[in-house]
C-alpha cells in the first residue's frame, strides 16, 4: 500500500461517529479506574456514577437521533460500518436497555455479595458492541463485534459464583455459544472462499463486504457452496434470537443467570439479534429469499409452538420467561420473514421489540424485588399475596404481563398487530394463523402469574400473615414510568410511530 492509499484508508477512519460507543468505552475504563485506585470503604458511588453517566449518554444520543431523523446514510470505516438514523435509533435502545439492567443490577447487589465494579463494566462493554453489531456492514467488523458480546456474557451469565445454578448457565452458555460461533465462522469462511473464486461470475477480491457479497450471490444464488455457507450463517445467529433449535438451554440459562443479566439477554441481546438478521437478509442474502422463506417460516412455526407450550407447565418463573421469549422470538421471525415482501416490516419487528423491551423490564422489576437471596429459585407461589405485600408491584407485574400477552390497550397489543398485519400483507396465512394461536394459548401462563398474585389467596386459606415488600419512592417511580409507558404508547401509538415511521 503505498503512501496515497493509506493517507485515503486513514481519511475514512472518522472516529467522530462512534462517539457513542468511545464514551461508552470511556465510562467502562473510567469506573475501573476508580475501582482501582480507591480505597474500598470508598467505592460505594460507582454505581451510582455508572447508571448517572450512561443516563447522560442515553439523553444525548436520543437528542441526536431527533436532530439526525431523516439524514443520509454513510459507509464509514472503509465501508465496515453503515451509520443511518435506523442505527442511531438502536443506539438509543440498546442504551436505555443498559440503563434499566443497571436499576435492576443496583436492586440485585444489595441482596448479594458480588463485586460491583466490574459487572457494570462488562455491561458497557458488551452495550458498545451490540451498537456496533447492528450497524456493522462487513463480516470481519460483524465477527468481532458479536464475539465481544458473546464473550460479555460468558462472564454476566456466571457472574453469581456462589450459585451452582449460576455457574452451570454459565458453562451451558459457553458451550452453545462456541457452537453458534463455530457455524458462523464457517459459514463466513466458505462465502469468503467462494466469493473469491474467479471462476464464478462477478467474484469480489472484497468478499466480506456486505456489497460485494450481496452482488456475488445475486449472481451464483443456487451454488451449493453459497447455500450452505448462507445456512452456516443464519443457523448461527438462530443462536442468538433463541429460536428452535438452539433454544434447549435458553430456560436453564435464564434460570441460573442473574436477574439483570436475564432481562439484558432477553431484550438487548435478542434486539440485536434481530436486527443484525434483518441487515443479512435485505443486504448480502437478499437473493437468497427462495431458500431462506421457506426455512425461516418453518423455524417460525416450531418456535412459537413450542415456547408457548412448554410454557405451560413451567412453576419456575425465570424459566416460563426464558420459554415465553422463545414464543416472542417466533413472533419477531413473522415479521423478518413477512420483509421479504413488506417494505415496513423491519420497522414493525422494532416496533414489536420496543413494546417488548417496556413489559419484560417492568417484568423483571417486579422480580428483581420479589427474589430472595436465592435468585434463581422464583417459584409462581412466591407471587401470592403480592397485591396485599405491595400494590405497586402486583399493579406494574398485570401491565408487564398484560403487555407481553398482548391485550388491549397496551402497547404490546399493538406492537403484534403491526406484526399480523405485515404478515397478512406478505400473504403468510399460515404463520399468521400458527401466531394468533400461541398468543392464544401464552394467555393461560400470563394470567395464571397475575391470578397467583391477586386472586389465590380468594381461594385458598391463609397459614400466616404476609409480610410486605418495601419499596422506596425511587423505585415506585422508575417502575410505575414502565407501567404508564407501556399504556399510554399503547392509547397514543403515534409517538412511536414517529420515531419509526
Amino acid at each position: 500500500m503505498n503512501a496515497s492509499a493509506f493517507s485515503v484508508f486513514a481519511e475514512n477512519n472518522q472516529w467522530s461517529v462512534l462517539w457513542p460507543e468511545i464514551s461508552l468505552g470511556l465510562i467502562a475504563l473510567i469506573l475501573l479506574l476508580l475501582d482501582c485506585f480507591l480505597p474500598k470503604d470508598k467505592r460505594s458511588f460507582v454505581p451510582g456514577l455508572a447508571v448517572f453517566l450512561q443516563g447522560g449518554l442515553f439523553l444525548a444520543v436520543s437528542v441526536f437521533f431527533i436532530e439526525s431523523r431523516g439524514m443520509d446514510a454513510f459507509y464509514a470505516f472503509n465501508g465496515l460500518i453503515y451509520m443511518s438514523s435506523f442505527g442511531s435509533l438502536l443506539r438509543a435502545f440498546f442504551l436505555l436497555s443498559s440503563l434499566l439492567v443497571s436499576y435492576l443490577a443496583l436492586v440485585y447487589f444489595k441482596k448479594q455479595p458480588l463485586p460491583r465494579t466490574e459487572f457494570f463494566h462488562v455491561m458497557l462493554i458488551v452495550t458498545a458492541a451490540m451498537m456496533l453489531l447492528v450497524q456493522s456492514a462487513h463480516f470481519v467488523m460483524f465477527f468481532v463485534a458479536l464475539e465481544t458480546v458473546t464473550i460479555g456474557f460468558y462472564v454476566l451469565v456466571a457472574y453469581c459464583r456462589t450459585s451452582a445454578f449460576s455457574l452451570e448457565a454459565g458453562l451451558k452458555y459457553l458451550i452453545l455459544g462456541a457452537l453458534s460461533s463455530a457455524l458462523l465462522l464457517f459459514g463466513i469462511v466458505l462465502l469468503y472462499g467462494v466469493a473469491g473464486n474467479p471462476e464464478l461470475p462477478a467474484f469480489t477480491q472484497d468478499s466480506m463486504s456486505f456489497l460485494s457479497l450481496q452482488t456475488f450471490i445475486e449472481n451464483n444464488a443456487h451454488n451449493a457452496l453459497v447455500q450452505l455457507g448462507v445456512l452456516l450463517v443464519i443457523s448461527g445467529v438462530a443462536f442468538k434470537i433463541g429460536a428452535v433449535p438452539f433454544q434447549i438451554w435458553i430456560p436453564d440459562v435464564y434460570q441460573g443467570a442473574p436477574t439483570p443479566v436475564t432481562a439484558f439477554l432477553a431484550v438487548a441481546s435478542k434486539t440485536a439479534g434481530f436486527m443484525v438478521l434483518l441487515n443479512l437478509i435485505q443486504g448480502p442474502f437478499a437473493s437468497m429469499e427462495y431458500l431462506l422463506k421457506p426455512l425461516l417460516s418453518a423455524v417460525a412455526v416450531v418456535t412459537i409452538l413450542f415456547g408457548n407450550m412448554a410454557a405451560l407447565s413451567q412453576q419456575n418463573l425465570k424459566r416460563l420467561m426464558g420459554l415465553s421469549g422463545v414464543a416472542h422470538a417466533g413472533y419477531l421471525l413473522v415479521g423478518v420473514v413477512a420483509a421479504f415482501h413488506v417494505h415496513w416490516a423491519p420497522l414493525a419487528v422494532l416496533f414489536y421489540l420496543i413494546t417488548y423491551l417496556l413489559g419484560s423490564f417492568a417484568v423483571f422489576g417486579v422480580m428483581a424485588h420479589v427474589a430472595g437471596e436465592q435468585d434463581e429459585a422464583q417459584e409462581l407461589s412466591d407471587y401470592q399475596d403480592l397485591a396485599q405485600r405491595n400494590t405497586t408491584l402486583a399493579s406494574v407485574l398485570t401491565m408487564g404481563l398484560g403487555s407481553l400477552a398482548g391485550i388491549p390497550p397496551l402497547v404490546g397489543f399493538i406492537g403484534k398487530v403491526l406484526l399480523f398485519i405485515a404478515a397478512f400483507r406478505a400473504e403468510l396465512y399460515t404463520l399468521l394463523g400458527v401466531s394468533i394461536l400461541g398468543v392464544v394459548i401464552s394467555i393461560y401462563y400470563y394470567f395464571g402469574w397475575m391470578r397467583e398474585a391477586f386472586f389465590r389467596s380468594w381461594h385458598a386459606p391463609q397459614e400466616a400473615p404476609v409480610a410486605a415488600i418495601p419499596l422506596s419512592g425511587v423505585h415506585v417511580f422508575i417502575l410505575g414510568l414502565l407501567a404508564m409507558l407501556t399504556l399510554l404508547l399503547g392509547l397514543f401509538q403515534n409517538v412511536l410511530g414517529w420515531a419509526l415511521f
